[in-house]
């Protein structure tokens, strides 16, 4: 569409007709400039007399330049600029905004809410003396920014023209015999690369502000941003090179995020209470088409369904949900459809490198769904950020490895806590019996009863207080410490074969990929994956490779094992594996991760503007609450049980569980040991020193009827008022130790 505006304020540059007429009495040259008008309008009459009070202005101050500007004014028989608001964000550029002041009221009103961005006059003593001419030359006529471009850029043509002289002003030939147009038939100039470069340094102070050219374009101006409110505009801000986006001229700008930050309240078109979308894509009258993929399994990421009614199509999924949330966070609208990559019968019509292929040859327009970014894709078609994190797992059979049997009893303890804790027994039961033979009868009688004693004794502290009461001091303190290690043991002992008999040790029957490599076994893969072709180049042959679809067919080919035509593990992309392992985690297990890919993206065109736009508009979601809700809804578990493998990698821990050892109870046992030697040497070194020596064993086997203990009064259910043979001395003589 031709632009109705004034040559862009005068479309004179290059496009004059020269005609040299040599006045022999002022020797002063015309030359003669072509300007394309509207003529009739009011605007571009405007500018014409503009232009024409620039010329008599300027060279009435200059008098003496030998060169004359005669205008000749062409119709460009008129264009036509419409303008609509509604839904959108509409902003009318600076060329239309300047001619609000022209326009009907009721093209006014229909533009209720629009932006514009309008060319900002500062004011100046030229200015106001140049409005005061013009009111009182054209009272009915408004002075528009486009006859103050006019005025500025008359004035600029004719300096330059002073400049460069009048020499050459002439135009190599046309071929008549061509069907040329008018600014054709002129011709080429000879004097038009002279006057460009004058041109080009021209600087001054015009009305509409300073006039230079800076790399041959005009030094930017300042623009005023208004909003069409009612039959008018109100000012909402203004934009500067220096400082952008301001609510004022004189305001330091901020680095804030929000359009209110920087413009006063806006009105938008319809007055809504949200701020409307910008723009939307065009299509050409077209929705974009959007291949999706047809999935048999794992249809919680993408799910095709048709009405068998309506023949209609439904797409559902994580991807999809994800894809529209995405569209709703860009600026402006997408107008689109799904169409499943399948065939008539509605089976897949290829697997994902084909489906992705479709873009490049222009098939689809996208791709949404659960696609992969791979470096040997993205060389024929662009990938956006990824909306979802992957990566491929190996996933294994889990066992028990404990293995309970009827010595399961033993194996809470290492056998050198076993060995400690027997001699301890027998240690500390021997020592007792040799404190307390010559002053407790219970510890006297037959060879057979006093050994039956010690065992008693020792064996019956673990559970229960013996019958068998201890008088001397060093017994009673050798029997506590004793008492104390043997409740630390029995405890411990207790939970570590609670835990050994009820709590399950699972372990992955394989621990790595390099395993199923030595051992050629086969595993299993996703069907229509690129898994294929990474497990062939790192060296699986394709006989050892089964495919499946579904979680259910994964199931069963772990369960079967490779003896029933199985598999001995599968790989899966890591958004599968959640799903796979939310019902499935107490049979099988993530053990390795062997290939990192970067994720799932939308498949876009190499070159499409859509593609950054789409990508921030994910960064958007992921940063909300959103992508978490539709990670809820979508990966739910089927067992409530099964932890998230991504947040919880390692559901079934297949750590050992540790034996009890001598290392944890070493100083226990330590204290006991110094307690009875403590205790047996000194009754040692009293006994050896009451004896002198002499008859040691015959005088050890006799009581001691000088013992401090017989005069302590003997609890009736004392074994020792029961024993045949056994005296009591009498309780009322006093003997020395």
């Amino acid at each position: 569409m031709r632009s109705k505006r004034l040559l862009f304020f005068v479309l004179f540059l290059f496009s004059w007709l020269v005609e040299l007429s040599r006045a022999q009495n002022n020797k002063t040259t015309e030359v003669h400039v072509g300007v394309v008008a509207d003529v009739g309008t009011s605007y571009s009459d405007g500018a014409i007399l503009c232009i024409n009070l620039s010329l008599a202005d300027f060279y009435s101050s200059r008098p003496h330049f030998k060169t004359r500007l005669v205008l000749n004014i062409a119709n460009s028989r008129e264009d036509v600029v419409g303008a609509a608001a509604a839904r959108y964000v509409w902003i009318l550029t600076n060329g239309v905004s300047d001619e609000l002041p022209w326009m009907n009221e009721m093209s006014i009103e229909a533009m209720e809410g629009v932006l514009g961005v309008k060319t900002y006059i500062r004011k100046s003593k030229n200015l106001d003396n140049f409005r005061d001419r013009w009111r009182n030359r054209f009272a009915r006529m408004k002075l528009s920014v486009f006859g103050l471009w006019a005025y500025d850029a008359i004035t600029a043509l004719a300096i330059a023209i002073e400049e460069a002289g009048t020499n050459n002003l002439t135009f190599s030939n046309v071929d008549g015999s061509r069907n040329v147009s008018e600014l054709e038939a002129l011709g080429f100039s000879h004097y038009g690369p002279k006057l460009l470069k004058t041109l080009s340094r021209v600087q001054f102070k015009g009305l509409a502000g300073d006039f230079r050219f800076i790399n041959r374009q005009l030094q930017p101006s300042t623009f005023e941003i208004v909003n069409v409110v009612g039959t008018g505009e109100k000012s909402i801000g203004f934009w500067t090179e220096e400082n952008g986006l301001v609510k004022k001229l004189n305001q330091q700008p901020q680095s804030m995020s929000s359009w209110k930050d920087h413009l006063n309240q806006i009105i938008w078109p319809g007055e809504p209470d949200y701020v409307p979308r910008g723009w939307e894509i065009p299509t050409n009258g077209k929705k974009f088409r959007i291949g999706v993929p047809k999935r048999s399994g794992f249809t919680n990421l993408v799910k095709v369904t048709r009405d068998p009614i309506t023949n209609s199509t439904s797409v559902t999924g994580f991807c999809i949900d994800f894809f529209e949330a995405v569209i709703r966070a860009m600026p402006y609208d997408v107008s689109y459809e799904f169409i499943p990559f399948e065939k008539r019968n509605g089976k897949a019509a290829g697997d994902y490198n084909n489906l992705v292929h479709q873009v490049y040859l222009g098939t689809y327009d996208a791709v949404v769904g659960d696609t992969t970014i791979l470096a040997n894709r993205s060389s024929y078609v662009d990938f956006t950020f990824p909306f979802s994190k992957s990566g491929v797992g190996l996933i294994a059979p889990i066992k028990d490895q404990v293995k309970r049997d009827c010595f399961t009893f033993l194996k809470p303890l290492s056998w050198k806590l076993w060995l400690a804790s027997f001699f301890s027994f027998f240690l500390v039961g021997t020592t007792v019996w040799a404190l307390e033979h010559r002053v407790n009868p219970d510890f006297r009688g037959p060879a057979n009863y006093q050994a039956s004693t010690i065992l008693w004794f020792a064996f019956s502290t673990m559970v229960f207080a013996p019958r068998e009461r201890v008088f001397s001091f060093g017994a009673r303190l050798l029997v506590i410490t004793w008492y104390f290690l043997v409740l630390v043991l029995t405890q411990s002992y207790t939970a570590s074969l609670a835990s050994l008999l009820t709590s399950q040790q699972l372990h992955p029957t394989i621990t790595s990929m390099s395993s199923l490599l030595e051992r050629g076994e086969t595993v299993g893969y996703q069907r229509s994956s690129f898994i294929l072709a990474k497990l062939k180049e790192t060296g699986f042959s394709q006989s050892s490779l089964v495919p499946f679809d579904t979680a259910e067919e994964c199931d069963e080919l772990l369960r079967n094992g490779p003896e029933k035509s199985g598999v001995s593990a599968a790989f899966l992309e890591t958004p599968y594996l959640r799903l796979f392992l939310g019902e499935y985690c107490n049979t099988y297990k993530m053990v390795e991760e062997p290939y990192n890919i970067d994720g799932f993206g939308f498949v876009f065109p190499i070159g499409s503007p859509l593609v950054a736009d789409v990508s921030r508009a994910i960064l958007k979601v992921a940063e909300s609450t959103k992508a978490m809700e539709l990670e809820r809804a979508w990966f739910k578990k089927k067992d409530e049980s099964c932890p998230d493998p991504v947040t919880n990698p390692d559901p079934n821990p297949s750590s050992t569980s540790r034996q009890l050892g001598l290392d944890s109870f070493w100083l226990l046992f330590l204290v006991v040991f110094v307690v009875c030697i403590l205790t047996l040497g000194k009754y040692t070194f009293c006994f050896l020193l009451k004896t002198e020596g002499n008859d040691f064993w015959k005088e050890f086997q006799q009581p001691d009827n000088n013992s401090y203990i017989n005069l302590v009064e003997k609890c009736p259910c004392s074994s020792s008022l029961h024993m045949p043979g056994n005296s009591s001395q009498p309780t009322n003589q006093t003997h020395d130790i």
